[in-house]
């Protein structure tokens, strides 16, 4: 069943993320769910708002701890279209959001078992369960259509002239 795959909440992950890519940001989209309900939805909005933490999860978490009145996630699970960063890993340890389910995996500055694990560091009060790959080729290639688009849009270098 799609519900119990996650795939049914990693859609509409993938729908918000849609929106950061036609809006210029980058295509992240996150929604947390609690007792089968979605209660928050985001996307990037970091050129949007000019502020270097509205991440997708960052602004997802916010809206569901107003949502729920309480800043403890304890019973809500995080779909996310791609792996966490530190920042939000550590946003989302904060909370206790309980499972976190990320579509692809960023190697390079994943923060859920791609360059490290804040999500289930044994030094920290709370670990998150991590369910990774959900409709990961979907996730992966909005942010490959993105990059490529941006790389194909970006003003070629001027050289310049050294004078001594």
């Amino acid at each position: 069943m799609e519900l119990a795959s996650g795939e049914y909440f990693m859609r509409e992950a993938l729908r918000l993320a849609r929106r950061a890519f036609a809006a210029g940001e980058v295509p992240v989209g996150a929604v947390v769910v609690r007792e089968g309900t979605i209660i928050a939805r985001a996307w990037n909005q970091v050129e949007l708002l000019k502020d270097a933490t509205a991440h997708a999860e960052m602004l997802a978490i916010t809206q569901a701890e107003a949502e729920v009145g309480d800043w403890r996630l304890t019973d809500c699970d995080l779909y996310v279209t791609k792996e966490p960063c530190p920042m939000c890993a550590g946003a989302i340890v904060h909370a206790r959001v309980r499972r976190v389910v990320f579509g692809c995996p960023d190697a390079r500055g994943g923060a859920a078992g791609g360059l490290i694990n804040i999500l289930q560091m044994p030094q920290l009060n709370h670990r998150s369960e991590i369910t990774s790959g959900v409709l990961a080729d979907d996730c992966a290639g909005l942010l490959k259509e993105f990059f490529a688009l941006r790389r194909l849009r970006a003003p070629e270098p001027v050289a310049e002239t050294i004078t001594r």
